[in-house]
């Protein structure tokens, strides 16, 4: 599939979907190979979290206030601050690592089928682009906070004006979608090297001005999508949780401990299942703005044309 093609906005969902069709299961695989350990990691930490949930917030619920109606959650963190802590601090880490990692995926990926015109890339070459540049993902970190503070503002207040009517509300993902595929489109450019952040910012937003309805309209509705699934899952587990406390509250049989357990294997399959699917929409999302991304570049400065006629002049000698 060329990525270096003009498009419009039915060519943005087409085009998206037939990446996915032509190049998902390459896509996909690497991309838990290379995010695999890590959320394995985060598993673990959160059985942890989830363990230290259910053992105070569910643990009370049936009845186990502590002497003095002294609270569970101040009781650990003062007997157990250090450990708390260094736990705290190890999901943020671990949260922090996996969020740019995954994040950089996407363009890591896109950037070498560019190279290559087609997947003939392995998990080492995708690993190798991640230390090349590894440097530049720390850069972006910095700067996307920094850039963030005020764009955040904006952003927020963007949302509140939408939130006043119907309208509004079912526009807010249009928001959401430019915001995201702003970013997006920024580390696209940021990993060629030819500009700085703040300039491949600059560029971006370039971009997805020059044919706003089109990038914007596309990318929120895929933002939609996400939001309606997401919101399923949390209706899911929200219906499930509650059946298994009025479940474990009905059942005199089962100690606390064996309801915490069975409320802890039930908290990791729903995050399992969660955040998988989460981090699935994410991928899709990037992908769509990354189309998004290629499509606007082609119009704007002709990459595909010009080195089709570079291609033809060099034949003739």
């Amino acid at each position: 599939m060329q990525l270096y093609q003009n498009r419009g906005f039915n060519e943005f969902f087409q085009d998206t979907f037939t990446f996915l069709k032509l190049n998902g299961k390459h896509y996909f695989k690497h991309y838990f190979i290379i995010n695999g350990a890590l959320l394995l990691i985060l598993a673990v930490l959160t059985y942890y979290m989830s363990k230290f949930y259910t053992d105070t917030v569910y643990g009370n619920l049936l009845g186990g206030v502590g002497v003095n109606n002294s609270n569970p959650f101040e009781d650990y963190m003062n007997e157990n601050f250090g450990m708390f802590f260094l736990i705290m601090l190890g999901i943020i880490i671990m949260f922090m690592i996996l969020g740019i990692v995954s994040y950089a995926y996407t363009p890591i990926y896109f950037k070498l089928y560019e190279k290559n015109n087609n997947t003939s890339f392995s998990t080492k070459d995708i690993i190798d682009m991640y230390k090349k540049h590894s440097g530049k993902l720390v850069l972006f970190i910095v700067f996307g906070i920094l850039l963030a503070i005020p764009v955040g503002i904006a952003f927020g207040i963007g949302m509140m004006l939408l939130a006043i009517t119907i309208i509004g509300i079912l526009a807010i993902p249009l928001l959401v979608g430019f915001l995201a595929g702003l970013y997006n489109m920024t580390l696209l450019e940021y990993l060629d090297g030819k500009r700085n952040f703040w300039d491949s910012f600059g560029y971006a937003w370039t971009l997805i001005t020059s044919k706003f309805w089109h990038a914007v309209g596309c990318m929120g509705i895929f933002y939609l999508i996400t939001y309606i699934v997401q919101l399923g899952l949390s209706v899911f587990q929200s219906a499930f949780s509650t059946a298994s406390i009025l479940t474990g509250i009905e059942s005199n049989n089962l100690s606390v401990e064996e309801q915490s357990l069975g409320m802890t294997v039930f908290l990791l399959f729903i995050f399992f299942i969660t955040f998988l699917v989460s981090m699935t929409m994410s991928i899709i999302n990037q992908t769509n703005q990354s189309i998004v991304y290629y499509g606007l570049k082609e119009e704007k400065e002709n990459v595909n044309t010009t080195s089709v006629i570079d291609q033809i002049g060099n034949s003739e000698f």
